[in-house]
């Protein structure tokens, strides 16, 4: 790719019991890399068949026995995110990392691309951040109060020095945050759409990457997942993804969200209409150096 080589690395675990969109993440993904790291955990279900149905050369699978016992702070996620990221040719230029529940948009791949060559050189730039758009209940509705980080790492240089960051959702060099470059591109986070069954599953096995059994019980209801808890929601307008359309029209459950109302508390309406008003996030925690 224009004497670049790019890398994309990711994990996975339980895909199938927990209807993560990893299948449709890979797809996304694939066009802009060379090659692709899967860290395939010891699975359930038939992850490892959907993973060999993509067939693709570039995809290599290691495989991962999780550590059952990091049950603080989400830090398997991070361990098993490592793991790929080390596994990746000495030759990358470039790393692309997603998480199962996360694609790419293809008309973003052009900016994704000339991002990359623009900094290649750059030796400051240790990563490059894009925006999120978090998908909630439904693939119609997206969250857009303070709950939902808007921005994140997803590329890094191939520097062996620069690590998963506590639960997975950034990352560090030598402890430091790193020094990144906004990109106009986008991530689409779809965990939290899934039928309101698998939505429960999972995050009964979700909070057990952070909590002891007892808190997971006081935590996660049995039945199904109660969608109407959340503050705030807007709806979406445009496209999704390309590997996305055929799930998104096999959706399978209701769910409506009023947006002309919301259940935000005094102060965060408040920092709401701020951020409404200017584009700008305050007490924004930031885990990297925008350069």
């Amino acid at each position: 790719m224009d004497n670049m080589f790019v890398s994309g690395f990711t994990f996975v675990r339980n895909a199938v019991k927990f209807d993560y969109p990893v299948k449709e993440s890979i797809l996304s993904l694939l066009p802009l890399v060379d090659e692709l790291i899967i860290c395939l955990g010891n699975s359930e279900d038939a992850t490892a068949a959907l993973i060999d149905s993509i067939a693709s050369p570039k995809i290599k699978i290691i495989h991962s026995l999780w550590n059952e016992t990091l049950r603080e702070g989400g830090r398997v996620l991070a361990v098993e995110t490592n793991k790929a990221f080390q596994a990746v040719s000495p030759q990358s230029d470039w790393c692309i990392y997603l998480q199962a529940d996360e694609v790419i948009h293809e008309d973003d791949y052009a900016a994704i691309r000339e991002a990359m060559l623009k900094f290649k050189q750059d030796e400051r730039v240790e990563g490059l951040l894009f925006n999120y758009v978090h998908f909630y209940g439904s693939y119609h509705y997206v969250g857009n109060s303070r709950r939902w980080y808007r921005h994140e790492i997803r590329i890094v240089r191939n520097k062996k020095n620069i690590f998963s960051y506590k639960d997975a959702q950034g990352f560090r060099i030598d402890d430091r945050p790193l020094q990144v470059k906004k990109i106009n591109a986008r991530i689409f986070h779809y965990g939290w759409v899934k039928s309101p069954l698998f939505q429960t599953a999972k995050q009964q096995s979700f909070h057990r990457l952070w909590h002891s059994d007892e808190k997971v019980k006081a935590r996660v209801k049995e039945g199904e997942f109660d969608y109407s808890g959340i503050d705030s929601l807007k709806e979406f307008s445009l496209t999704h993804p390309n590997p996305m359309v055929e799930k998104v029209q096999r959706m399978d459950w209701e769910f409506q969200f009023d947006t002309t109302k919301n259940k935000l508390n005094f102060k965060n309406r408040i920092l709401h209409l701020i951020e409404k008003t200017t584009g700008k996030r305050l007490f924004e925690y930031r885990n990297y150096k925008v350069i």
